[in-house]
């Protein structure tokens, strides 16, 4: 627990646009991997465009290494389905955390990390001043796959005890 960084806060909202798995649409889920550490969503049946709205908490110790994403389609009675992956470069947004920021007006746009090659981002993506936290919204295109994007949030929680990254 002596390397432990802090919590980071996932909140899976939603699939946009996911590839049909089944016969006219798919059952999906997202399972988050990081260092270890393995959580899922609820699986939303029937549709291409589901809404989670799930919140997953990891642990974090280090900050080079990307959380993974990857999508399935439920099925019972032949193994899961993929649908795509992506993955989650956390540094810019600790970049963020490390400059001590404090009374921000709300909705203060910190840094702005744009879509390339060696990121998912399927649009540009914010960090923003909400009420004493940085968050940040993405889009991430799904790979592996013919269609897909999922949109996140992700929001840094120090829990007493933990090292910080400040």
């Amino acid at each position: 627990m002596e390397n432990w960084l802090g919590l980071l806060r996932l909140r899976v909202r939603r699939g946009i646009n996911l590839a049909i798995r089944d016969t006219r649409s798919s059952d999906p889920y997202v399972v988050v991997t990081m260092a270890g550490q393995k959580l899922k969503t609820r699986v939303i049946n029937d549709t291409c465009n589901p809404e989670w709205n799930d919140e997953l908490t990891l642990s974090i110790t280090d900050i080079n290494v990307p959380i993974n994403l990857a999508v399935y389609d439920r099925d019972t009675f032949t193994a899961d389905d993929e649908m795509g992956e992506a993955e989650i470069d956390i540094r810019p947004y600790v970049e963020c955390l490390r400059m001590g920021l404090q009374n921000l007006p709300t909705g203060t746009v910190i840094t702005r990390v744009q879509p390339s090659r060696t990121n998912c981002l399927s649009d540009e993506s914010c960090c923003v001043w909400d009420n004493g936290r940085i968050l940040q919204d993405m889009f991430l295109r799904l790979r592996n796959v013919e269609c897909g994007e999922i949109e996140v949030q992700i929001e840094w929680i120090n829990p007493p005890g933990c090292k910080g990254v400040f």
